[in-house]
């Protein structure tokens, strides 16, 4: 399993919080004996005028609230066996629901994408592509989750296609059952910061702040700790290749760009991806940032095309893992992209 962050959101007044001690009794109330707190009639007699009737009434008052009591009981009982029967009908559903998403991979494979990135991160902090000796392509996309995203993610679970997708931190909230069927469908969830700046205008502060929001919302999500980055824009420097050294977090860059952010047409996504679409390559593309239809029906082709080629698509990670990338690639420089 991989490392996860150790979270402290708790602050010092929350954890110090402690039960209000119990009062003490109050003078006239401690038990003397085994009835002390029933007392006779003729010594409510002997007191002051009025300690009768108020005797009284506390008397009824006490037998009001035992009746009160035993209605409530017998209420919460039987609207715990109702909430109960819902419950149960509910687990049905969401079990169902989830049966019919693509099972999260076993644990073996994902220490083996683990594995992967701690060995190129060992000798490069990047990846523009993999090696050229296997087969393996990786379909990445960005800025999501969006409106869109269930529509890639219904394509890519029908044609049974792995994928990589690098997720935008604050999109979460308004998008979190598709960055849950994400998770739960078992692709590669990647970091692409918590609100897409151009990380190489920022201070490291601030950019160690845009990769590490995003990472604990994923957590939170019950992902796992995101072990890939993708700079938006292509944007990044030196202070931001020091801060993913420290999180062990490796860049992944694309060695094709489709530009359908331009939303270019159909056909043209589609030839563009299969231009550069060879053994290692990682085809950038974006399920959310805006109007992402044409993306959504260019998909299907992609694969089928990328397929009829002979070659396998995979995630990063087990691009990684099949064929890993070179050593001694050249540092890039900041890229155009989205």
């Amino acid at each position: 399993m991989s490392p996860r962050w150790n979270w402290d959101f708790e602050d010092g007044e929350r954890g110090a919080r402690r039960s209000s001690p119990i009062p003490p009794a109050r003078p006239g109330h401690a038990g003397d004996g085994p009835d002390a707190g029933d007392v006779g009639d003729d010594e409510r007699d002997a007191g002051p005028p009025g300690l009768a009737a108020r005797f009284r009434r506390r008397r009824l008052g006490a037998a009001l609230a035992f009746v009160l009591l035993v209605v409530v009981l017998v209420v919460v009982l039987a609207g715990s066996h109702d909430r109960g029967a819902v419950s149960s009908a509910g687990t049905s559903g969401r079990a169902a629901h989830a049966a019919s998403l693509r099972a999260v991979p076993p644990a073996d494979a994902l220490e083996r994408g683990e594995k992967a990135v701690d060995s190129v991160l060992s000798y490069a902090p990047f990846v523009r592509a993999g090696g050229m000796r296997g087969r393996d392509v990786a379909l990445t996309f960005d800025d999501g989750p969006g409106p869109y995203t269930p529509g890639v993610l219904d394509v890519l679970e029908r044609e049974r296609v792995p994928a990589t997708f690098f997720i935008v931190g604050q999109e979460i909230p308004d998008f979190r059952a598709a960055a849950e069927r994400e998770i739960r469908g078992g692709f590669a969830i990647g970091d692409h910061t918590e609100n897409h700046p151009m990380l190489a205008r920022l201070s490291p502060h601030d950019q160690h702040e845009q990769l590490f929001e995003q990472a604990a919302r994923i957590e939170l999500l019950g992902g796992h700790r995101p072990r890939l980055f993708r700079p938006p824009y292509g944007s990044f420097n030196a202070t931001t290749f020091r801060l993913l050294h420290q999180l062990r977090m490796l860049m992944v860059l694309w060695s094709v760009d489709t530009d359908d952010y331009e939303r270019p047409g159909v056909e043209v996504i589609v030839r563009r991806a299969l231009e550069g679409a060879e053994p290692g390559a990682i085809i950038l593309m974006h399920d959310a940032g805006g109007d992402r239809s044409q993306t959504v029906a260019a998909l299907p082709a992609v694969i089928r095309q990328i397929r009829a080629r002979g070659l396998h698509l995979v995630t990063v990670p087990q691009l990684l893992a099949d064929d890993p990338p070179p050593a001694g690639q050249p540092l890039p420089q900041n890229l155009s992209g989205d």
